[in-house]
Order: structure tokens, then C-alpha cells, then sequence
């Protein structure tokens, strides 16, 4: 197990070892590989793609848990690239981009710094490091954050020049987590007692991490899938980081943003999901893209069917991306 949080995957993803594995698509363009230092002049390593015409060129910032510049994780053994295709995706568009493998990837050290700050410092870095590129030279910079990346993109956004979040948690992460493990257990068919006791656990803690207490014990009942959740939470290498990112407000990040700023959704993403409300004082775009799920690849069942299972198996390379059409529209008159 990695040593960061999980989160936003890691309810969804022990199931996807039955997925049927699919065939890696290569990139449409070749990637320059690249070096720089991160927060505390930690070591980052990067992919750049070339851009073309448009005025902006675009920083990703990957989601959570394990999953590297590519949006590949282990979490997910069928060979899934979803950051790769949508780099390629942003090319098309006239966008070149700088994807990058987050610090704790292939990381062996157990003290490695993997803190709020420095996460949100990397971020920060990487838009340094890209100002400085040639293929940047001349444009503006585009924020890009996936998922758990999305909450990390808000808060070094304001060092760009527009902001697009891609499957950004509608709440609180806190609260999606829960949310989560509720419609899991309700999808499994689990009893309401047996669902109000895990819900339970799960809030007490999660109540724990913020406290820096030690977890409840896992009581008889308790789901051997919630108390490995609760206990991947609490893993001492990144506590703080999920302690400090447990109750960050997506929204009020949102609407402090001093730049232009897209929030897109797929409308079949069971991990992550559109609000039902908006806040009102929200002055950003709002996109949600029809017939795609949580990497943005088309999906044309009903989300209501789906389960951790059945959705991993349009994560693959495989399946062709959704139509962006939406945020293309967006993306073109940015000036």
C-alpha cells in the first residue's frame, strides 16, 4: 500500500482486480522528458508535450492515491493512461501540456515529506519549471487537476492564469469519503443496521484523524474493507496530509479564485460527481460531459447500474475518450 491517502480511489479501486485488462494505446505525439526541483528542491520528473497556436499551455496535476504523471495506478491492473490521453487531447486542442509523477511515487522512504504543503508546493514548482519551458515560451498558464488534484489545484491556482478541474469532490473530502462507502454499501445490498454501524465507524475514525487520536477499535460487524480504509487513512506517513485535506471547502476555494476557472464532470462518474446545487456566488463554468465516467472515457451505461466493478471496466486504454466538445468550447476563446 502506498503511503499516501488513498481517498477519492480507494473505495472503489479493491474491486477492479477482475477487470478484464485491455491493451495500453501509445501517445499520438512523442513526449520530451524532463527534471526539476520541487517544494524543498525535492526531485519531480515530468512528460512535456508540444502545443501549437493556442495562447495558453497547461500544468495537470494528477488524483489520488499511487497514480503517477499518466493517471496509471496499480490500484487499477488493467492498463489505464487517462492523463496521457487527455494530454493528447489538450495537444489536439492546441494546448501543450507538463504532466508530472507526484513525489511519493517509486519513493522508498518512509520520512519522505508528502505533507499538504508540499504537495500543494510541488504544484507551485511545476508551474515555475513550466514558465521556463520553450514550448511554454510566450503563453499563459492553464491549471489542470484530476479528482483529489482538483482540491490541490485550488489552492495554488491563483499563481495561474485560468484553472480547469476535472471530477473536483463537490464537498468536503471528509464527506465524499462517507458518501462513498454509503452508496457501496447500499449497492451491495447491505442491511440498514449493518450499513448505520460501519457509517458509524467510519465517522468515529475519521473524528480520530482530525484529533490525532488513536482509531476505534473495529468492533464485530465492521466491514473488513471499511477498518483497512479507516486504518490506510491513519498511516502515520500521511495522517497530517489527510487530516489537513479532510475538511478543505472545494467551494469557498472556488470562489476566491481570481482567474477564469471550469469545473467539468462526467455525467456517469460514481467516485466523483456533479453537485446537485451550485453555490450561487460560484462566477466559474460549470461543464458536465454526457456519457463519461470518472477519467473522462465514454461510458454509455446508466450510473445508476454501475458499481466498482462494472465502471473499471471502461477505465482501460481501450475505451476511447468521451466527447470534450464542452470544454473545447471553453477552452477557445481563452485569451
Amino acid at each position: 500500500m502506498t503511503r499516501a491517502a488513498l481517498l477519492v480511489f480507494a473505495l472503489i479501486l479493491p474491486v477492479l482486480a477482475q477487470a478484464p485488462p485491455s491493451s495500453p494505446a501509445p501517445p499520438t505525439a512523442p513526449d520530451r522528458e524532463i527534471g526539476f526541483p520541487g517544494f524543498n528542491v525535492f526531485p519531480l520528473k515530468g512528460s512535456v508535450k508540444a502545443g501549437g497556436a493556442h495562447p495558453y499551455f497547461a500544468v495537470m496535476v494528477a488524483g489520488s492515491g499511487p497514480t503517477d504523471r499518466d493517471w496509471s495506478t496499480p490500484l487499477i491492473p488493467t492498463p489505464s493512461h487517462g492523463g496521457r490521453d487527455i494530454a493528447a487531447w489538450l495537444q489536439g486542442q492546441g494546448i501543450g501540456s507538463l504532466r508530472y509523477d507526484k513525489r511519493f511515487i517509486g519513493a522508498k522512504d518512509p520520512k519522505l515529506d508528502i505533507s499538504l504543503d508540499a504537495q500543494v508546493g510541488d504544484i507551485k514548482a511545476a508551474m515555475k519549471a513550466a514558465r521556463a519551458l520553450p514550448e511554454a515560451k510566450g503563453k499563459k498558464l492553464l491549471l489542470i487537476g484530476h479528482s483529489e488534484g482538483a482540491l490541490l489545484a485550488l489552492l495554488a491556482a491563483g499563481e495561474a492564469d485560468a484553472a480547469l478541474l476535472l471530477a473536483m469532490p463537490g464537498m468536503s473530502m471528509g464527506k465524499l469519503i462517507v458518501a462513498q462507502v454509503k452508496g457501496q454499501l447500499e449497492a451491495a445490498g447491505a442491511p440498514a443496521e449493518a450499513s448505520a454501524q460501519n457509517l458509524a465507524y467510519l465517522e468515529a475514525a475519521l473524528e480520530a484523524i482530525r484529533k490525532g487520536q488513536e482509531l476505534p477499535e473495529a468492533a464485530q460487524g465492521i466491514a473488513p474493507g471499511i477498518a483497512a480504509l479507516a486504518r490506510g487513512l491513519a498511516r502515520p506517513e500521511s495522517r497530517g496530509f489527510v487530516r489537513d485535506l479532510l475538511d478543505l471547502d472545494p467551494w469557498g476555494a472556488a470562489q476566491r479564485l481570481p482567474i477564469p476557472c471550469a469545473l467539468a464532470w462526467g455525467d456517469r462518474d460514481i467516485q466523483t460527481w456533479k453537485p446537485e446545487a451550485i453555490p450561487p456566488d460560484f462566477k466559474g463554468t460549470v461543464i458536465q460531459i454526457p456519457e463519461a465516467n470518472h477519467l473522462f472515457k465514454r461510458e454509455t451505461r446508466d450510473r445508476a447500474g454501475l458499481s466498482g466493478l462494472t465502471a473499471a471496466t471502461t477505465y482501460g486504454d481501450s475505451t476511447p475518450m468521451a466527447d470534450l466538445t464542452r470544454v473545447a468550447a471553453w477552452l477557445k476563446p481563452l485569451q
